[in-house]
């Protein structure tokens, strides 16, 4: 018997039909090609893979790929048996409509990219005849982003199994020189370092990385699946002081801007820093160390401030000072006395670092404030608008703001938005044991002013992306395309006027940038839709109204018209006829769309929800929080009956059958049985979570603790594919608050009251605050959120444990530890080995709901016993 700790990665794809995954012994992947191709930036990826079913039956075959999130998907093809199958790219509302009716015809949902740190996922399949071959190739571009003096392409190689002829093949050609180039990733070390040959000559460099088929096995990111890791190409080019790189086509421009060798900037920089409750444990800790790395960072001609924030604010100082040793040893000791606390006042604490840096006006420097917050406001102005409001107006266009979110509790958009009305940008911290290295290389982007009041003029063009820009840093780049006009060079003339210190500075040049010629006449039009669609995007979220409406409607067209899937445009997988239709969805940062709902009166086996207990580390899964979660979803489930094909396994719990299930399509033929509540539990590394079934209508003991006088009881809905109908809240004696999806009703001694707006709500030391799709509760050291989700026309609650309670005095659902086992290799079977008990184990799948936007994750199924190591009757409730 073998023996292994478990190691998997968790994948967050939606599935609307539970399947299972195909055997992949039955097929072959005997070829895996990437073959990239960067030019002047702008990487074009093309990932071919050659599948063969060995088998005497036919087969349904994967495809399944990451890609930079930072790209756009262009085209996807199917070559089967001469037949060429080509995705199509639509507007999202126009490939809904042929997704809702592939989906009453039977077919299946979806398909739906993850988002992670760096790489979303692309998922397709399609059954394939015996003894034939399937060639998949799926084509994206993004634009590199210069980031501390160099340029990285990331591709990911996971091919599901060792390939005999597996190629990735990288071309860069940059006009201005190559500066360096190198090689680094998961893939480029050890066993595999053998596999990957580099050629750099002037203005071209070669990529090949070969592994054979011995080498995809034994190397560190290896296993009898074959590869999985990333291989990065990292290189610079070569630049002076002058106007930079223009290059232009076709009646396109695009125009490299990143000055070198000048002066630096001294700096004004405020750090504002929350430090409520939720910060609580290794986000706390992080940030201390961060903070003092940062600190020893600062020039003695910077200027800094830094306080904490709470419901208040705690000040290290409240005006600038300077960066002498005095003052930085001084501020080490009070980031590292930072303590736990309290609610979150972002529009207080926001506010007071801009009074802090138009306090201080310095002439000759460059003002920057940063703001880091793991959650919503919940106390003080809670409004997102009005807040946005506040800050638009105080800072008015001086300085920028860098809005940092802290793992997945936080709303990221608020701060996205907000940050973009302010000339910054946002960027997430993700829970993580590097998390105080992601700080720090954030701050390290924006260490070094070169340039302030950046302008980028040009004279004889039109239809320009963004050409004004607050602040330039070292190791940075500014990207401007726009269209020549009457494709005029004699006309066309560009110059960039800036601020260096004191100094007003013009870059120019009389040489107005090389023509590509009419080999690469696409490619400049191609960079400048990319960059265009982009920051219309940017655009769409900050503006409101008929302004909103145009940009979305700009960023639409020209996202149709060079078929870039978006998130305004989804792409059409067609497939041979019989097979299921697909639809790709592009997902914003930090969230994965919601799975899409069959109509009314069609028969489908869906995922399961869930809701989490705040206890213990998700190690390193960027994709999630970072929480151990406990979910359920409860849903009315057809008995299932499984025909001819021998490779798909009963659902497990299913005792009686009468669906039949083939090939993801589902057809009634029988009645259901009870009720099931699908639970589900997460471990505090990334080895798969557990899984388990509860049957009937119960009402569940989610927290309590007595210490507190706080009980949170809460009701299963018993319609199908519903979650929970209410849940109630005990504070104290006489403080009652029941939960549902349209009023909050609050209890106190003889007196009632309901509401049903967004008004905050104090009874006593709780505060209730209801938001759009969301309830935020807070008693004490205590903060639970409460989600509204819906499915098709019925809306359900899910509770999220945000802030554990300081005594560990509690018990209840969301009070439960992380799960812990040893994964035991038995042929057939697995099981797995808790508290020196094996159980018996099936990998099935369920749907988190403990975000606003759903993610599916794989798991160990067994008894609710085996997975609690205690009584279900522990946690059922007979009153509310």
């Amino acid at each position: 018997m073998e023996r292994t700790l478990v190691q998997i990665a968790l994948f967050g794809l939606l599935l609307a039909l539970v399947t299972t995954l195909p055997n992949k012994d039955d097929w072959d992947i005997y070829s895996f090609h990437i073959n990239s191709t960067v030019t002047s930036r702008y990487a074009t990826t093309v990932i071919t893979s050659r599948v063969a079913n060995r088998m005497d039956e036919s087969k349904e075959i994967e495809f399944h790929v990451r890609i930079p999130k930072n790209a756009f998907i262009s085209k996807f093809k199917m070559l089967i048996d001469g037949q060429e199958y080509d995705g199509v790219v639509k507007a999202k509302e126009q490939a809904q409509q042929q997704y809702t009716e592939a989906v009453s015809r039977g077919q299946s949902a979806g398909i739906v990219s993850s988002v992670g740190r760096t790489l979303e996922e692309f998922k397709t399949s399609v059954t394939v005849a015996a003894h034939k071959k399937v060639t998949f190739e799926l084509t994206y571009e993004e634009l590199l982003k210069r980031k501390l003096g160099k340029y990285e392409l990331q591709i990911h190689a996971r091919p599901m199994q060792p390939v005999k002829d597996f190629k990735v093949d990288v071309y860069i050609h940059e006009k201005a020189s190559i500066d360096f180039i190198k090689v680094k990733g998961g893939l480029s070390t050890k066993a595999l370092a053998n596999a990957i040959t580099k050629t750099h000559a002037d203005k071209q460099a070669w990529v090949h990385f070969y592994p054979t088929e011995d080498q995809q096995k034994t190397c560190d990111s290896c296993g009898d699946q074959g590869m999985n890791g990333d291989l990065v190409i990292v290189y610079d080019v070569n630049r002076d002081t002058s106007l930079g790189d223009i290059k232009r086509s076709a009646g396109y421009f695009v125009h490299h801007f990143a000055p070198s060798s000048l002066p630096r900037i001294p700096k004004n920089v405020v750090f504002v820093i929350d430090q409520s409750g939720s910060m609580y444990g290794r986000k706390i800790q992080q940030t201390r160390i961060a903070l003092i790395h940062i600190l020893n960072d600062l020039a003695e001609d910077d200027f800094f401030g830094l306080f904490t924030f709470d419901s208040s604010i705690f000040h290290w100082k409240r005006e600038l000072v300077q960066a002498n040793k005095e003052n930085l040893d001084s501020a080490k000791k009070f980031a590292q006395d930072i303590e736990t606390r309290g609610a979150t006042d972002i529009n207080r604490a926001v506010l007071e670092g801009a009074r802090m840096l138009n306090a201080h006006p310095r002439e000759g420097s460059a003002s920057i404030l940063i703001l880091l917050t793991d959650g919503d406001p919940t106390t003080g102005v809670t409004n997102l608008e009005t807040i946005q409001s506040n800050v638009r107006g105080v800072i008015a266009d001086k300085f920028p703001l860098y809005c940092l979110g802290f793992g997945f509790d936080v709303n990221f958009e608020f701060l996205e938005k907000m940050s973009l009305q302010n000339n910054g940008a946002a960027r997430r911290i993700y829970e993580d044991s590097d998390a105080d290295l992601q700080l720090k290389g954030f701050y390290e982007e924006v260490a070094t002013p070169l340039l302030t009041d950046v302008t980028m003029i040009y004279a004889g063009a039109t239809n320009l992306t963004q050409t004004n820009f607050s602040q330039y840093y070292n190791g940075s780049e500014i990207v401007v395309a726009g269209q020549i006009t009457d494709n005029d060079i004699e006309t066309f003339s560009p110059q960039v006027v800036a601020i260096s210190r004191n100094t007003s500075m013009v870059f120019s040049d009389t040489n107005t940038g090389e023509s590509t010629g009419t080999v690469s006449d696409s490619h400049i039009q191609r960079v400048w839709a990319y960059l265009t669609v982009k920051q219309l995007l940017e655009k769409e979220l900050q503006f409101s109204g008929p302004e909103k409406e145009n940009v979305k409607k700009e960023a639409l067209e020209l996202s149709l018209k060079y078929s870039f899937v978006t998130p305004l445009t989804s792409m059409v997988v067609t497939k041979p006829l019989g097979e299921n239709t697909e639809v790709l969805y592009k997902p914003k940062e930090g969230a994965t769309p919601q799975a899409q709902q069959p109509p009314a009166g069609s028969v489908q086996l869906h995922g399961y929800g869930a809701f989490p207990a705040l206890f213990a580390d998700f190690n390193d899964y960027d994709d999630l929080v970072d929480d151990p979660i406990f979910r359920v979803e409860s849903t009315a489930v057809l008995q299932e009956e499984l025909i001819s094909d021998k490779s798909t396994a009963a659902h497990p719990g299913f005792d009686s059958l009468s669906t039949v299930v083939a090939h993801g399509k589902v057809q009634e033929t029988a009645t259901t049985v009870p009720l099931i509540h699908r639970f589900l539990l997460k471990t505090e590394t990334r080895s798969l979570p557990l899984c388990f079934d509860v049957t009937g209508d119960v009402r569940l003991k989610l927290l309590h603790h007595p210490n507190r006088e706080l009980s949170v009881n809460g009701e299963l809905d018993s319609v199908a594919y519903g979650g929970f109908k209410r849940i109630v809240i005990h504070f104290k004696a006489d403080l009652h608050i029941e939960v549902d999806t349209q009023r909050i009703t609050v209890r106190e001694g003889q007196t009632m009251t309901q509401h049903t707006g967004q008004d905050l709500i104090t009874a006593g030391s709780l505060t209730v605050i209801r938001r759009d799709k969301e309830i935020d509760v807070a008693a004490g050291d205590t903060r639970m959120v409460i989600l509204i989700h819906k499915r098709g026309d019925k809306e359900f609650i899910w509770p999220v444990l945000r802030q554990k309670p300081s005594d560990n005095n509690i018990s209840g659902i969301l009070a439960l530890k992380p799960a812990v086992y040893e994964e035991m290799h038995h042929t057939p079977s697995t099981k797995l080995k808790i508290k020196d008990q094996e159980i018996d184990v099936t990998r099935s799948n369920a749907v988190d709901y403990s975000i606003v936007s759903a993610l599916t994750l794989d798991c160990w199924f067994m008894s609710a016993e085996s997975a609690l190591q205690r009584r279900l009757d522990d946690f059922i409730v007979t009153q509310l």
